[in-house]
């Protein structure tokens, strides 16, 4: 089996994770970062090797909890690019603040399960108990209102008496699967700080039809293609923990770029198991 050339892993994440040979300066900058990434957290998460837009400003450091940090600019890039479209922005990838440039949004979609009728999609996932009370009603009140902020929207939902991990969680679930999305911040609340939530379909219209067209299989691949572009090498159980598929549905894409030549079964020289690679990253 081969083996991969650490050196040169190391060198291709400083690239793509944005460490050298300087940081992200601008909000311009960020976006040419997240279209060329195709997806990148907003915040690095803990256990989950993936670009993130913090991290490419602030540096491979951890997240600090003083506001004045020189990293936090990026909150301030990140709300005021809501309301522009720039980029898709939503609790996607393990329920993780996500960005996720608008030409591979339409592969993220194609694997929802929204199925072309955003009025009469989710009623299905109701039925079949894939859809908590929760989140149908927040759901129904942004069909029925139009985008609100998430003070009004619990108002609407008639959730203002739910456990604050339930409200959580029907908001993740709904952005999750690319039902809703916030879209701007209101003053409001007492932090005089929310966000706007609008459905997902009303938003970005186009996103449907783009999706249509791209099979789930396609999806996959494209994915995890872009997955690898970004991380260079990883286990499969580390590219499943990011995307959720099941294992069986994430050997099946891994083994389609095994086959193209995209990726290579290799050894790690310093960790156990079996890894899998970039080709141009591996010892011939």
């Amino acid at each position: 089996m081969t083996s991969i050339d650490i050196e040169r892993l190391e060198t291709h994440r400083a690239r793509t994770f944005h460490f050298s040979p300087k940081p992200i300066s601008s909000p311009s900058q960020a976006l040419k970062f997240v279209n060329a990434r195709g997806f990148v957290y907003f915040w690095p998460i803990n256990g989950i090797d993936l670009p993130s837009l913090w991290a490419a400003v602030a540096g491979d450091r951890p997240v600090p909890n003083e506001h004045d940090d020189p990293g936090h600019v990026t909150w301030g890039w990140k709300d005021n690019a809501l309301p522009k479209r720039i980029w898709y922005y939503a609790k996607i990838l393990r329920r993780k603040a996500t960005m996720v440039s608008l030409e591979v949004a339409p592969y993220f979609y194609a694997l929802s399960e929204n199925y072309g009728s955003p009025e009469e999609d989710y009623l299905i996932e109701y039925e079949d108990g894939r859809l908590t009370q929760a989140a149908k009603n927040i759901y129904e009140a942004l069909l029925k209102e139009g985008a609100l902020d998430s003070i009004s929207l619990r108002k609407a939902s008639r959730l203002t008496s739910a456990k604050e991990s339930e409200w959580n969680r029907a908001l993740e679930d709904l952005q999750k699967d690319f039902k809703i999305l916030p879209v701007g911040i209101a003053e409001a609340g007492a932090w005089k700080y929310a966000f706007i939530y609008q459905i997902v379909a009303r938003y970005y219209p186009e996103l449907p039809e783009k999706a249509r067209v791209i099979g789930e299989s396609q999806a996959r691949q494209k994915l995890l293609g872009l997955y690898f572009d970004s991380v260079g090498a990883a286990q499969a159980r580390d590219a499943n923990k990011l995307f959720g598929w099941g294992g069986d549905l994430c050997s099946r894409a891994i083994a389609k770029l095994v086959e193209s030549g995209k990726l290579k079964l290799a050894e790690h020289p310093k960790q156990k198991g079996e890894w899998l690679a970039l080709a141009e990253l591996c010892r011939t």
